[in-house]
């Protein structure tokens, strides 16, 4: 999800396409200023959108999704982010620092989470949960309990629904953080898989060197045997 390169992409062929078509409009058909910057406008808009579109499908298409697939996940990812912008703004209304830490957690959770599926839209399936439940759950608890935090008055069953709140809050923290285990899964064993293989190269390498030290070593052996030999 390269979009500074695609966007970068678009515009190196919308540009000069534009500038190019302005001179020709206002100078070769002498239509007039305003409408040759219209009809360049046009040019460069239905160049970029066009662009943009071969992108989208190109992108899709590496990616082994549909176009629907493809923009499905983007939507869920960019909802996602007002989400946690919503959870992070919570920050200054709960009153405990341990609730403030727990806050701050969940909030790296979601970004960490959000970050990877955008960089890699297919780990979307190993998430799904967090994007369709568990955020808003968190989202939707979190600012109940800020909302109780600060009412002047805190009867008992207040103060049982806030205890009740930030216990399940604890709890939704521990499932983001599975959340997060299962979309790193996947990086984790072809680590694991690249780690083997590099320890077969090393102990590879370190028998071959054994093997010739081995060889050197029976050659020095014959040597002096033949030594010995000639001086009797």
């Amino acid at each position: 999800m390269n979009r500074v390169q695609n966007f970068i992409r678009r515009q190196s062929v919308s540009l000069p396409i534009t500038g190019v078509m302005f001179p020709i409009l206002y100078l070769g058909a002498e239509i007039g200023l305003l409408a040759s910057g219209a009809i360049a406008a046009g040019t460069y808009l239905a160049s970029n959108s066009t662009i943009k579109q071969v992108q989208f499908s190109s992108t899709s298409k590496e990616l082994g999704m549909t176009r629907s697939e493809y923009k499905h996940v983007l939507k869920q990812v960019q909802e996602a982010k007002l989400k946690t912008k919503r959870l992070q703004g919570q920050y200054y209304r709960v009153r405990s620092i341990s609730s403030f830490r727990q806050l701050m957690e969940m909030t790296k959770l979601s970004n960490k989470i959000i970050a990877v599926v955008q960089q890699h839209p297919r780990k979307f399936y190993l998430a799904e949960s967090f994007f369709y439940s568990h955020l808003d759950s968190a989202l939707e608890l979190t600012e109940k309990y800020t909302l109780l935090v600060g009412q002047p008055v805190k009867d008992r069953d207040i103060k049982i629904a806030l205890q009740d709140t930030r216990e399940t809050l604890q709890s939704m923290n521990r499932v983001m953080q599975n959340d997060l285990k299962k979309v790193l899964s996947s990086d984790v064993e072809q680590l694991r898989m690249e780690l083997d293989y590099a320890r077969l190269a090393v102990d590879k390498q370190q028998n071959q060197k054994l093997l010739v030290q081995s060889l050197t070593d029976d050659e020095g052996d014959v040597e002096n045997e033949r030594k010995s030999i000639d001086t009797k």
